[in-house]
Formats: C-alpha cells, structure tokens, sequence
C-alpha cells in the first residue's frame, strides 16, 4: 500500500507541473500585485481547453494532497 501512495504521489505531483506548465497566464505576472484590483476579482468565463486544464488541475491536486495524507497516516 505504501509503495502505490508513494508512486501515486509521484505521477499527480509530474503531471500537476505538466498541466500547470501548459495553462495560459492570467496576469502580467508581479505586475497584478500592484495594482488592477478589478482585473483580479472580476468575473471570468473560462471555456473550452483552459476548463478542462483547470478541472484536471484541481482533481490532481485533490489526488495528491489525498495521497500524501494517506502516506503520514500509514506511517503513525
């Protein structure tokens, strides 16, 4: 069990880089800190591939944060 949390841990932390790596940024980068409030908070429609990326995204993160919970409380 402990080895398919690990090697599960290991393939969504990869392809969470990949797919990050592959969504269009949404800012100029540090420039949204300084100001732009409105752009930040506002109301964006996302469709189309930047959804998809953006679900796989979260279930990614959700596999991952679930696996290495599950990986501590083995270890206890």
């Amino acid at each position: 069990m402990h080895t398919f949390l690990m090697t599960l841990a290991i393939i969504s932390s990869i392809l969470i880089i990949i797919i990050v790596m592959l969504q269009e940024s949404k800012s100029g980068g540090l420039s949204g800190l300084t100001g732009g409030a409105e752009e930040l908070f506002g109301k964006q429609k996302v469709r189309g591939a930047e959804l998809i990326l953006q679900r796989v995204t979260i279930i990614l993160a959700l596999i991952f944060f679930v696996s290495l919970l599950c990986l501590t409380w083995l270890k206890f």
